[in-house]
């Protein structure tokens, strides 16, 4: 599978090394909004000696003649939210997208739909698998127990601004009031995300802990072998996590 990134900051960095790892995957280009290192392969910077995942600028991606010879199987975005604006391009060549930005406006959000009309676009805000498949089971849990009491505990690194975009989406998917989202900033935590729910006698938690940014990388790579094969739509990380659900029930009733 050929696959493009957009973005080069700390997380896109070990996204591009784990691509590179990975012998499914082939990075062709990593295209990002700096002038450094362009030209340089990922591959060679890694240490993994062989010319993969040539640096480009965000530009040349609309430059005429581009496309196809560049041509990419799915691209993974790490990069901004402003990077919709190429989103259209990549639809235009049948390129699958995988989209991992925490934030996007209304007007933004409204691209994407329109362009997942013309290709398979997966878009989670937080893509590893871990916090997806704790929000599926948080979704099983209050059908189960909707008497339950519901609170959400977030956790960051000291300096982040702003609630977690992950505990918004969280509380959304249950149909909370964002008050019940509580946050610590503390020291370096990657992220820390905890769904409690509080019985008689009893309370369930469902914890999903981030030691690594290399996490998002996995779920982001895993996300691109699983749409490289579906038609046009809008999908996300849980529409991925029920599909392996529904297989899994499928095979124990046969």
């Amino acid at each position: 599978m050929k696959v493009g990134l957009l973005g080069f900051g700390r997380t896109g960095k070990m996204v591009a090394q784990e691509i590179v790892s990975d012998d499914e995957c082939t990075l062709l280009w990593v295209a990002r909004k700096s002038a450094e290192a362009l030209g340089d392969y990922v591959g060679e910077m890694f240490g993994f000696h062989r010319q993969e995942g040539e640096i480009i600028s965000k530009q040349s991606i609309l430059r005429d003649g581009f496309f196809p010879d560049n041509s990419v199987d799915v691209v993974i975005d790490f990069s901004s939210q402003f990077a919709v604006k190429y989103y259209s391009e990549f639809a235009k060549h049948g390129i699958k997208i995988v989209s991992a930005i925490s934030h996007y406006s209304k007007h933004e959000l409204e691209i994407i739909k329109k362009v997942s009309r013309r290709t398979a676009v997966l878009y989670s805000p937080n893509i590893t698998i871990g916090i997806n498949l704790i929000m599926v089971m948080a979704k099983m849990l209050k059908e189960i127990i909707p008497f339950a009491d519901i609170d959400i505990i977030e956790e960051h690194f000291r300096n982040k601004k702003g609630p977690s975009g992950t505990a918004e989406r969280i509380a959304e998917s249950l149909d909370l009031n964002p008050d019940k989202v509580k946050s610590i900033r503390s020291g370096g935590i990657v992220g820390n995300h905890e769904i409690l729910f509080g019985l008689p006698n009893q309370v369930l938690r469902l914890c999903h802990e981030t030691y690594s940014r290399a996490a998002f990388a996995l779920g982001a790579i895993h996300a691109a072998k699983w749409i490289s094969d579906k038609s046009e739509g809008l999908y996300s990380m849980e529409s991925l996590i029920n599909e392996k659900i529904k297989s899994h029930v499928n095979k124990e009733e046969v």
